[in-house]
C-alpha cells in the first residue's frame, strides 16, 4: 500500500491511497486544519516536513485505514443501501493478508474389536443352528449312555439304505440328520457349530437350513441308488442294501461349500484346499469308498449354489437397515 499526498494552491492537501499501479484510487481531502496541523509540525530549523512513520495528532475524524476502505459521501451514497452488496472489483484488498487454513485432522473410525463369541451360536442370531445343535447333544447323550442294543436299532432304523430309502423315504432322511457319527467330540460336530453359525448369520436360518438339507438329500441319494443299481444287476451281494449310513457329515460338507463362496479369496482358497484335501485323502485310503464320494459330492453342491447364496446374502444385508429402522419407529 502507496500514500501519494498532493497539495493544491489552496492549501487544501489531496491523499491518494491505492494498492498497486494501475489499481482504482481514492481520493481523499483533508481539510485545511489538516494541513495547518502538519505545518505545526514542520522542524523549526531545517523546515523539513515530519519523518514518515511518526504518529501523527489528526483533529478529523475523516481519515479512515486502507483496509476499511473509503468513507462513502452523502452524493454518491445509494438512494437504498439495504440488501446491496458491494462487487469484488470495487472492495478494496485486505492488507491483512489471506487468513490460514489449517488442515483438518480426519477422524479415523474407531477399530472394532474382535468378537470371537460370534462363532458359536446364539437364540437371537443363531436360532437354527443353536436348535439343531442341542438336538445333537441329546442324541449324542443317548448314543453314549444308553443300552448299545437299543442305540444299535435306532441307529438301524434311522439308517438311510437302499432298503429304508425305498420302503421310508422321508421318515430316514429326516432321522439319519439327528445323528453325529462319532458323537460330539468328532470333527464333523466342532465343523457344524463353526459353519452353520457363520452361514445362517449371512443368509438366515431357514435358507442354511435349506443349504443342508439339500447336500445331506442329495448327497445321500447319489451313494445309496448307485448301490440299489449294482445289487440288481449283480455287482454287489445283498447285504449292500443294509448298510448302516446316518450323520450330519453330508450336510456340514455342503454348507462349507456354501459357505466358502460368502468369504473372500483367500479365506476361501483355504477352506476349499484343507477342507478337500482331507476329503481326496479319506477317499484314497479306500476305507469307506461310498462316504467318502458322498462328502465330495456334498462339498460340489455347496459350491455349485455359490450364486444363490451370494444373492441371499445382499438381500438379507440391504434388508437389516430396512428392519433397524421399522425397529425404531422411523
Amino acid at each position: 500500500m502507496r500514500v501519494v499526498s498532493v497539495i493544491d494552491s489552496d492549501a487544501t492537501r489531496h491523499e491518494v491511497w491505492g494498492a498497486t499501479e494501475g489499481a482504482p484510487h481514492v481520493d481523499r481531502t483533508v481539510d485545511r486544519t489538516v494541513a495547518t496541523a502538519d505545518a505545526a509540525l514542520m522542524d523549526p530549523e531545517s523546515g523539513a516536513p515530519p519523518l514518515d512513520g511518526l504518529p501523527r495528532q489528526r483533529t478529523t475524524s475523516l481519515a479512515v485505514p486502507p483496509s476499511a476502505g473509503p468513507a462513502p459521501s452523502p452524493a454518491s451514497a445509494p438512494s437504498s443501501s439495504v440488501g446491496a452488496v458491494p462487487s469484488p472489483a470495487s472492495a478494496p484488498a485486505s492488507s491483512a493478508g489471506p487468513v490460514p487454513v489449517l488442515p483438518s485432522v480426519a477422524r479415523s473410525a474407531p477399530r472394532r474389536l474382535p468378537r470371537p463369541w460370534l462363532l458359536l451360536p446364539s437364540p437371537l442370531g443363531t436360532p437354527f443352528t443353536l436348535a439343531y445343535a442341542l438336538v445333537l447333544v441329546a442324541t449324542s447323550l443317548v448314543a453314549e449312555y444308553a443300552d448299545p442294543s437299543f442305540v444299535h436299532v435306532l441307529h438301524q432304523a434311522s439308517s438311510t439304505d437302499v432298503a429304508h430309502l425305498m420302503r421310508d423315504p422321508l421318515l430316514v432322511l429326516v432321522a439319519s440328520a439327528l445323528w453325529v457319527a462319532g458323537g460330539v467330540t468328532s470333527p464333523y460336530a466342532l465343523g457344524f457349530l463353526l459353519v452353520l453359525t457363520a452361514l445362517e448369520r449371512r443368509t438366515g436360518g431357514r435358507r442354511t437350513a435349506g443349504v443342508f438339507l439339500l447336500g445331506h438329500v442329495l448327497a445321500t441319494l447319489a451313494t445309496e441308488v448307485p448301490v440299489g443299481f449294482a445289487v440288481l444287476v449283480g455287482h454287489l451281494p445283498g447285504s449292500s442294501l443294509h448298510r448302516l449310513d446316518y450323520g450330519i457329515s453330508f450336510g456340514v460338507a455342503a454348507c462349507v461349500g456354501a459357505l466358502a463362496g460368502l468369504l473372500t479369496p483367500w479365506p476361501r482358497c483355504t477352506v476349499l484346499v484343507v477342507f478337500g484335501g482331507s476329503l481326496v485323502a479319506d477317499l484314497v485310503e479306500f476305507a469307506d469308498p461310498m462316504t467318502d464320494w458322498g462328502h465330495l459330492m456334498a462339498l460340489s453342491i455347496g459350491i455349485g449354489m455359490w450364486p444363490v447364496v451370494r444373492r441371499w446374502q445382499r438381500a438379507r444385508t440391504s434388508s437389516r437397515p430396512a428392519a433397524a429402522a421399522a425397529a425404531s419407529g422411523c
